[in-house]
């Protein structure tokens, strides 16, 4: 199966689900659907930095700060957020990721909303990172991400997501 034909919820302005569509169709009619978000830190508590694939469906090309993904018909959050860093990473037996907060996050450039549930989670392990999915990757001190927000050209969701995980650890989480 391609990540076109992947069966996705949608789901309705108060995270219910409405529907099953495959992923292509999700994204082609900007229909409402869930994402995870993953912020991953090594030992030295670096954080995870990517650029995604030139193949990808949404945003290729661009940098991230979170591994994760679509959240699968009927599978939890939860389940996903597990799932895609252990993927993403490339290893097995990662700690259960964290489960901080969610937002509903609106595009604007016609690719729709999609409800975000934000996780993190300490990487021990090496990393193997999927090829397909990651083009480069890179453990940096979170004062560089910082310094990089500027230069490097990141996915929309991602920054949304980071602002207000800034915010909720400075206890002023905005949804």
């Amino acid at each position: 199966m391609t990540a076109a034909e992947e069966i996705l919820d949608v789901v309705d302005e108060h995270d219910e689900v409405v529907g099953r569509l495959p992923r292509g169709e999700v994204y082609a009619r900007g229909l409402r659907h869930r994402c995870v978000f993953v912020l991953v830190r090594d030992a030295d508590d670096r954080v995870f930095v990517h650029r995604r694939t030139a193949t990808k469906l949404v945003f290729p090309s661009l940098y991230d700060m979170f591994v994760g993904g679509v959240v699968g018909a009927g599978e939890s959050y939860d389940e996903a957020a597990l799932r895609e860093a252990e993927e993403e990473l490339g290893v097995r037996g990662l700690p259960r990721p964290t489960p901080l907060f969610r937002f509903l996050y609106e595009d604007g450039g016609g690719r729709g909303s999609w409800w975000s549930a934000v996780y993190e989670v300490r990487c021990a392990l090496p990393v193997d990172p999927q090829a397909e999915e990651v083009a480069w990757h890179g453990f940096l001190p979170e004062e560089e991400v910082r310094a990089r927000l500027g230069e490097w050209e990141w996915v929309p969701d991602g920054l949304a997501a980071y602002e207000r995980l800034r915010a909720h650890r400075a206890g002023r989480l905005i949804m």
